[in-house]
């Protein structure tokens, strides 16, 4: 499902317009986003977790020509899925 097909679900389900749900699906991506870059985590409760994670500066390998390279430290969004939704699934 792409985010086209999810707002065309988001408005048939909640009998909205799909310029309403593709501005709720914005307002919910961009709140994340933001609560995310802050350090925060985003809970619901039955579905899931966003969460950032640090990942540590490490060595790699260019599988071309199999030099060494150094891969830097970065952070990542992470998503943990709840209980329920593992159930369903």
């Amino acid at each position: 499902m792409n985010k086209a097909e999810l707002i065309e679900k988001i408005a048939g389900d909640a009998g909205i317009t799909k310029t309403q749900a593709g501005a709720a699906l914005d307002s919910f991506t961009t709140a994340v986003q933001k609560t995310l870059k802050g350090g925060g985590k985003v809970t619901l409760v039955g579905f899931g977790t966003f969460s950032v994670s640090k990942r540590a500066a490490r060595t790699g390998r260019n599988p071309q020509t199999g030099e060494t390279i150094k891969i830097k430290a970065k952070k990542v969004a992470r998503f943990k899925a709840g209980k329920e939704l593992s159930s369903k699934i």
